[in-house]
């Protein structure tokens, strides 16, 4: 069997890859900012904030927490949800990797 596309790169570049391509829709990043203004919030309070059908906010939540920018925890019948700091960090991490190195090259680019 072949080597797929993602087996020639590192697995930093897997991860960030994976997380922004969870951050690549605005109903996701609305997600996040709600997340972040609420602090934790069940399925259904996410959906009374969004113009969106609750299986479609289910989704979102899915690839969320796939990518591992949310958890989830089952509380009663509900999901409760709030940010992943270990996803938010590698994002973090990689902004600021590219931001000092910016830093060191101003000036000598064209």
């Amino acid at each position: 069997m072949g080597a797929t596309k993602t087996d020639h790169f590192t697995e930093q570049q897997n991860d960030i890859a994976i997380l922004a391509k969870a951050l690549g829709h605005p109903a996701r990043i609305a997600i996040m900012e709600y997340l972040l203004k609420v602090d934790t919030c069940i399925c259904g309070d996410i959906v009374n904030e969004l113009p969106l059908a609750q299986p479609t906010v289910s989704q979102h939540l899915k690839e969320l927490k796939n990518a591992g920018l949310i958890k989830g925890s089952i509380e009663g019948t509900s999901i409760c949800y709030c940010i992943n700091e270990s996803g938010i960090e590698k994002i973090k991490g990689f902004f600021q990797h590219i931001s000092e190195d910016l830093d060191k090259k101003r000036n000598k680019c064209c």
